[in-house]
């Protein structure tokens, strides 16, 4: 099991073929997508305007925000997917840092469909994320995009 929440400092960071702002912007539209929900069914008393507020949160299936995720998930060369791949795993506990290589073949072994299917159909992939990018040193406060 990774450790969560130790500090590797960015000194022994292990280096990345993936770019640090990405894995940022998919961590902070990973959380933002997490967070949908449902659509609810609306009360027939609601106040004006009240809706509005409430769809921001809900899953319509045409949401920007994942069809953003997708794109660039989309766009990551091979080695660049299996890399976030393996970033998830480590955040979850799958490998530990140190099996950083055998995580990475272990994704590229395992590639049966879309990466973004995959990863996007993970619950809370965007604090995975973070935690396996925390795990190998990186941060994104380090990379200018606070998350």
């Amino acid at each position: 099991m990774a450790k969560t929440g130790q500090m590797v400092s960015q000194q022994d960071a292990i280096e990345l073929d993936i770019d640090p702002g990405t894995v940022c912007f998919l961590i902070a539209k990973g959380r933002a997508f997490d967070a949908k929900v449902a659509p609810a069914e609306r009360d027939e008393i609601s106040q004006p305007g009240e809706d509005d507020m409430h769809d921001v949160l809900e899953d319509h299936g045409d949401d920007p925000v994942a069809d953003e995720i997708r794109h660039v998930i989309d766009d990551l060369n091979d080695e660049q997917q299996a890399e976030l791949v393996a970033l998830i795993w480590v955040g979850r506990g799958d490998f530990e840092r140190s099996e950083w290589e055998s995580a990475i073949a272990a994704a590229n072994e395992r590639h049966t469909g879309p990466s973004s299917d995959y990863i996007m159909g993970m619950p809370l992939f965007g604090d995975l994320l973070e935690e396996g990018f925390t795990a190998l040193g990186h941060s994104c406060e380090d990379v200018g995009n606070p998350v």
